[in-house]
C-alpha cells in the first residue's frame, strides 16, 4: 500500500489551509498583485514612450528640451517597472515560501506519526523521496517560477491591452496568436501532469529499491535474493530513464508550438502595422511602439511556456507531497491497559515482508518466504528470553514484532494482555522500548539527548542513568552534560553511543525492553562496561534479547533457537546443550571461536 498521489481539489483545499494560517495573507497577496499589475503596465508603457520620439522625429518638429523630458519619463518609467516588480515579487515569494516551510514540517511531522509499519508497507524509499526530493524539487520550483511566472502572465495581459487601445485592428492579431496559443497550451497540459507524476513516481520507485536493498542486505544475502533485487534495480532505473524522456519530449513538442505562434504574431503584426500607416489611421511612432511591444512578448511567451516545464514538475512534487498528509494518523485512544506489568505474549505469529508491501514478490517462487512462521512465545513478567540462530534466522523480525514496529501477518502480539497495535503512544512507552545495534546520536548537548526519554529528569537523574550504565567518558568532558555532541559536537564511538541509547532506557523506564544485537560492539574495547550496561537495563525487566554473544544468552530465563522463521529449540541453557541439537552445535562452535 503506497503514499498516495493527491488530486487537484485535496492540493488547493491544503495550500489554502495553508495560506489561510499566515497571518494578512489575503492583503500580502493583493498588495504584491497590485505592484505587479504596476510594474507591469510600466514595462508596456516603455515602447509607447519610444514610439513617440520616433514621430517626434519623423515630423521634423522635435524640440531638444521635448526630447529630453520624454527621456527622463523613459528613466522614471524603467525604475517604476524595476521597483514595483520587485516588491511583488518579494511580497509574493515571502507568502510562498511560508506555505512551503509550512508544507515541510507538516509532511515530516505526519511521517514521524506514521507507525513504522505503514512505513515499510508504502516504502521507506518512497516517503523518503517525498520528504527530501520533492520538497527540494517544489522548493526550487517556486523560487524559478514565482518571478517568470508572474511577470510573463502581467506582460502578455497588459501589452494585449496596450495593443488594442492604439488600434482596435490590432485585435488580429491575438484573433490569429490566441488559438495557436491556446492548443499548444491545452496540448502540452493534457499529457505532461502524468508524465511528470510518473516520472516522480519512478525515481521514488527507484530510490525506495536501493534502500530497502541496502537496509535488508541480510535478508537478501540469506535468501540469495541478490538477483532479483539487482534486476528490480535495474528495472526501476529504466523506468526512470523512459519516464523522464517522456516528460522531455513533451517540453519540446511545446516549443516547436511557442515558435510558431511567434511567426503568426510577428506577421500579423506587420501587416496590420502597414494597413493602419498606409490608412492613416496610426502614426509611424504608434506602428513602431506596437511592433516594439510584440516584439518584447517574445521574453514572456517564452518565459512562461519554459517555466511550465517546471510548474508542472513542482506541482507533481507538490501532490506526492501533500498526498503524505491526506490520511494523517488517527491519535490511538487509550485501550484501559492495566499498570504495566510487562507480560508479554506471542501467539501463532506468523510474517511476511514480501506479503506486506514488496510488489516484485511472487508467490508460487517463494511458498517459503516467512520470515518468522507460526511463533508461540510467553514472556512472564520480569523473566529473559533470548533468541539466538544464524543471521537472517527471523530474530530481528520477531523483536520488531515484539516492540509494536510490525503488525504481524497472522497471530497477535499482546503486552498485558492489550494487543500492541491497540495501546495508545503513553501506554506503549510505559511498557515498551527497543535497543537495536544502529543507534542514533541526535544533534545537541548531552542534556537534550537524555531528555528525549523523559523531557522532565532531573540533572541527578540523568548522571544516576550515566553511571548506571558505566559511562565513564562522561567524565572527560568538561561541560559535562552541556556537551555538544552528535553531528555539530563530539562524536561518540560506538559503544559510547550505545551506552548513551541504554541510559535513556534508564530513564524512561518502560515494564519490556527488547534489545536486537544492543551488545554487537562488545567485541571492541569496552565490551565488560557495555555487557554491564546491558544487565543494569534488563534488571528486573521484562526482557527479550536478540543474542549477539552466546554467553549473553546462556544468562536467559529462557532461549530460543531459531532457524528460516521458524523456533525449532527451546530451553534453558543447560537443557539445551543436554539436547545436543542446533544450540549445542552453535555453543561448541563459539567456544571453538573463542579459543
Amino acid at each position: 500500500m503506497r503514499f498516495p498521489t493527491a488530486t487537484w481539489p485535496q492540493v488547493r483545499q491544503k495550500v489554502a489551509a495553508h495560506l489561510h494560517a499566515i497571518a494578512h495573507a489575503k492583503r500580502r497577496s493583493f498588495v504584491a498583485f497590485l505592484l505587479l499589475i504596476g510594474g507591469a503596465v510600466a514595462n508596456v508603457y516603455i515602447p509607447i514612450l519610444l514610439g513617440r520620439v520616433v514621430d517626434a522625429v519623423v515630423s521634423d518638429d522635435g524640440e531638444l528640451r521635448g526630447l529630453a523630458w520624454i527621456g527622463v519619463e523613459l528613466v522614471l518609467v524603467a525604475i517604476a517597472s524595476a521597483v514595483l516588480s520587485a516588491g511583488g515579487f518579494y511580497l509574493l515569494s515571502r507568502l510562498t515560501e511560508r506555505v512551503i516551510a509550512n508544507l515541510r514540517e507538516e509532511t515530516v511531522g505526519t511521517a514521524l506519526g506514521l507507525p513504522v509499519h505503514r512505513v515499510e508497507e508504502a516504502g521507506s524509499g518512497d516517503l523518503v523521496s517525498r520528504s527530501t526530493d520533492d520538497v527540494s524539487e517544489l522548493s526550487a520550483a517556486v523560487t524559478e517560477t514565482v518571478p517568470v511566472l508572474t511577470s510573463s502572465i502581467f506582460a502578455i495581459v497588459t501589452t494585449a491591452v496596450a495593443l488594442i487601445s492604439l488600434d482596435w485592428q490590432y485585435l488580429l492579431v491575438v484573433a490569429c496568436a490566441g488559438p495557436i496559443y491556446f492548443v499548444a497550451a491545452r496540448n502540452y497540459l493534457r499529457h505532461a501532469p502524468q508524465r511528470y507524476a510518473n516520472e516522480r513516481a519512478s525515481m521514488a520507485e527507484r530510490a525506495r529499491r536501493v534502500l530497502e536493498t541496502i537496509h535488508g542486505r541480510a535478508t537478501v544475502r540469506a535468501y540469495a535474493m541478490e538477483q532479483r533485487m539487482r534486476s528490480g534495480i535495474s528495472q526501476a532505473s529504466r523506468a526512470v530513464v523512459e519516464n523522464g524522456y517522456s516528460a522531455r519530449r513533451t517540453m519540446m513538442v511545446l516549443q516547436l508550438w511557442i515558435t510558431a505562434v511567434e511567426l503568426v504574431m510577428l506577421g500579423v503584426g506587420l501587416f496590420v502595422g502597414f494597413w493602419v500607416t498606409s490608412s492613416g489611421a496610426m502614426t509611424v511612432g504608434a506602428v513602431t511602439a506596437a511592433m516594439l511591444m510584440l516584439i518584447r512578448l517574445r521574453g514572456p511567451l517564452m518565459g512562461l511556456m519554459r517555466v511550465l516545464d517546471t510548474v508542472q514538475s513542482g506541482y507533481a512534487s507538490l501532490a506526492r507531497i501533500v498526498g503524505v498528509t491526506v490520511n494523517p494518523p488517527l491519535p490511538i485512544p487509550p485501550a484501559g491497559a492495566p499498570q504495566p506489568r510487562g507480560d508479554v505474549s506471542m501467539r501463532g505469529v506468523s510474517f511476511s515482508y514480501d506479503r506486506s508491501y514488496d510488489s516484485s514478490y511472487d508467490s508460487e517462487e517463494n511458498t517459503d518466504a516467512w520470515a518468522v512462521e507460526d511463533l508461540d512465545l510467553h514472556i512472564a513478567p520480569g523473566q529473559t528470553v533470548a533468541l539466538v540462530g544464524a543471521s537472517g534466522a527471523g530474530k530481528t523480525t520477531v523483536a520488531a514484532l515484539a516492540a509494536g514496529l510490525r503488525v504481524p501477518s497472522a497471530g497477535s502480539v499482546q503486552v498485558d494482555g492489550i494487543e500492541v497495535s491497540r495501546l495508545s503512544d503513553a501506554e506503549r512507552v510505559a511498557r515498551l522500548a527497543l535497543v537495536s545495534q544502529e543507534v542514533y546520536v541526535f544533534s545537541g548537548t548531552l542534556r537534550d539527548d537524555l531528555s528525549l526519554a523523559r523531557p522532565n529528569a532531573t540533572d541527578e537523574e540523568m548522571w544516576a542513568a550515566l553511571r548506571g550504565v558505566q559511562a565513564d567518558w562522561v567524565d572527560t568532558f568538561a561541560d559535562g552534560l552541556d556537551t555538544v555532541v552528535g553531528a555539530r559536537g563530539i562524536q561518540l564511538e560506538p559503544v559510547a553511543a550505545q551506552q548513551l541509547a541504554l541510559a535513556r532506557i534508564l530513564l524512561l523506564d518502560p515494564a519490556v525492553v527488547v534489545m536486537d544485537e544492543a551488545t554487537a560492539e562488545a567485541g571492541s574495547v569496552g565490551a565488560g562496561a557495555l555487557e554491564a550496561a546491558a544487565d543494569a537495563v534488563t534488571d528486573g525487566r521484562t526482557a527479550l534479547i536478540v543474542a549477539h554473544r552466546l554467553d549473553q544468552a546462556s544468562q536467559a530465563d529462557c532461549i530460543l533457537v531459531m532457524e528460516s522463521g521458524r523456533v525449532i529449540e527451546r530451553g534453558t541453557h543447560n537443557e539445551l546443550l543436554d539436547s545436543k541439537g542446533r544450540y549445542w552445535q552453535l555453543w561448541n562452535a563459539w567456544q571453538k571461536g573463542r579459543d
